[in-house]
């Protein structure tokens, strides 16, 4: 058996392995912290910040940072989901995202975790950057609109795809999805089996003719909140 011991977070008592997360170690208890640019199965990124969390009064990713024992964690207060509501709203001024249009809706983690956190309409202006749509791909499109780089499609093309299709192109508000070919998604080798479709958490990445295969209104967070698939496995 693997050493194990517990940390206290929002005053419940949590078992932890050594090595394991603080985000892996709640999960595990039944506490959802919410997250984007995480994804079972990958190296943790901590790019996003949506799961920071305050460890003994410090704040932290919850992904990347270590459980530790006898330490206490804060996930679910005011201030962290007022923090957590900004980063969200500047994921939609940012882009450009039209849920009532988009395919994934319905089955979009920004989205779910907008409702979640009582995001309505952001405070800031929306930006309206000109971004490309590449749907060149006979059976993929990519709409780079809907991206919020999370770098989930990247590194699940790398890492688990063994393709390394899809990477970053330039910096700042400049900075967008590129794939490993001269112009086109059609001229790589991406497929439609490929893990690295399913990972995007958004509709930036999509096959083509399945966006309302299943229905708005039986889709997976038209049912319930994200997270809680998590939230029913607590003690």
């Amino acid at each position: 058996m693997p050493d194990t011991f517990t940390f206290l977070m929002d005053g419940r008592s949590v078992v932890a392995t050594a090595g394991q997360s603080i985000l892996e170690a709640a999960e595990a208890g039944g506490i959802y912290v919410p997250r984007l640019c995480h994804k079972p199965g990958l190296v943790p990124w901590g790019a996003c910040r949506i799961c920071t969390v305050r460890m003994n009064d410090r704040p932290c990713a919850a992904c990347t940072q270590p459980a530790v024992p006898g330490s206490v964690v804060e996930n679910d207060t005011e201030e962290l989901r007022a923090y957590r509501r900004t980063l969200v709203e500047m994921l939609f001024v940012e882009g450009n995202h039209f849920c009532m249009l988009c395919e994934k809706s319905g089955n979009c983690e920004l989205q779910a975790l907008a409702y979640r956190l009582g995001v309505t309409a952001p405070r800031a202006p929306y930006f309206f950057q000109a971004r490309d749509i590449d749907a060149s791909h006979p059976d993929i499109i990519l709409d780079r609109n809907r991206c919020i780089q999370c770098a989930r499609c990247i590194r699940t093309s790398k890492d688990l795809d063994g393709k390394n299709v899809f990477g970053f192109l330039g910096r700042g508000t400049a900075k967008r999805i590129g794939v490993n070919a001269r112009v086109r998604l059609r001229d790589t080798e991406v497929d439609l089996t490929d893990l690295s479709l399913d990972a995007c958490p958004v509709g930036a990445l999509l096959r083509k003719r399945e966006g309302f295969r299943v229905p708005v209104g039986d889709r997976l967070y038209d049912l319930e909140p994200i997270g809680s698939d998590i939230e029913r496995n607590s003690p």
